[in-house]
């Protein structure tokens, strides 16, 4: 059996994830409080189902706490769990409220939605630590469905090395564990045939190749991901993010994100560029 377990902030596209799961043929539940996954996992599997998708979250709140144990009872039974944690900034959540009109979760407490956000951050930081964290302030719906789609179906029993461009204009993805600022290095931007393409062209391509101090970046920050995925592996990670980011998430940043997934081919890898599924040029 595969079990997905969706949470995180409201507004943050679990219902998004939900849906895209369910398209793929998952049988999927919203809301269940976290005490009583052990004894749904057993009815499902009763009835045959071998794909669920779960959704635990804040509006069950009082039942949080109990997830890290109640996933520790599922893994010694065999059952192949992962969990997704879905969130993004205050600014993006706050927008999507307004633009929908719908009530947080949290706002029959007397709270405003500035403060229904912050509340559930800190009640949902546990539960964050426990999963695969997926920073959803710049994706479309598609874009989410997606990469989530990509995500349930790499092999959960190895560590999934994920390199992901972005442009630092657009904020740092919240998701990453580590960052690569590649500003310092010469930018196509400014030679005007060349602005228009992305780090994925040919003529971007032979343009860094000609630009030693590119070579000189991504051998280092090989370098050090080759010396430290070992300790990453022995403590069970089962997904590990690295951004590169540049100015606008076009040039430096999606070639560099481009080479590094090459070379670490041997591995278990998924590649996202943000800003280019942004602009639609993905």
């Amino acid at each position: 059996m595969q079990l997905i377990l969706i949470s995180g902030l409201s507004g943050s596209g679990k219902s998004v994830a939900l849906r895209s799961l369910e398209d793929a043929g998952f049988f999927c539940v919203d809301n269940l409080p976290a005490t009583m996954l052990p004894e749904a996992v057993a009815l499902y599997h009763d009835y045959g189902y071998s794909h669920i998708a779960i959704s635990v979250d804040t509006r069950s709140h009082q039942t949080l706490g109990a997830l890290p144990q109640e996933m520790d009872k599922l893994r010694a039974a065999g059952i192949d769990i992962r969990l997704i944690f879905f969130e993004a900034k205050q600014p993006v959540l706050v927008k999507r409220f307004s633009e929908t009109r719908r009530s947080h979760p949290l706002s029959g407490m007397g709270l405003s939605l500035e403060e229904c956000i912050e509340m559930e951050m800190e009640l949902l930081a546990p539960v964050a630590e426990q999963g695969i964290r997926m920073d959803t302030s710049e994706l479309s719906a598609n874009t989410l469905k997606s990469w989530v789609r990509q995500l349930v179906e790499s092999d959960s029993s190895r560590l999934t090395l994920m390199f992901q461009s972005f442009g630092f204009k657009h904020g740092v993805p919240l998701d990453a564990d580590f960052v690569f600022d590649v500003r310092c290095l010469p930018n196509p931007h400014y030679i005007p045939e060349l602005r228009p393409l992305t780090g994925k062209d040919q003529a971007i391509i032979d343009y860094f190749a000609g630009e030693p101090k590119v070579a000189e970046m991504i051998a280092d920050i090989q370098t050090m991901l080759e010396k430290w995925l070992p300790e990453f592996r022995q403590e069970n990670r089962s997904y590990l993010t690295v951004a590169i980011g540049c100015t606008g998430g076009q040039h430096r940043s999606v070639f560099i994100a481009e080479t590094l997934a090459r070379r670490f081919a041997h591995e278990q890898v998924l590649l996202r560029h943000r800003q280019l599924q942004r602009a639609g040029c993905d």
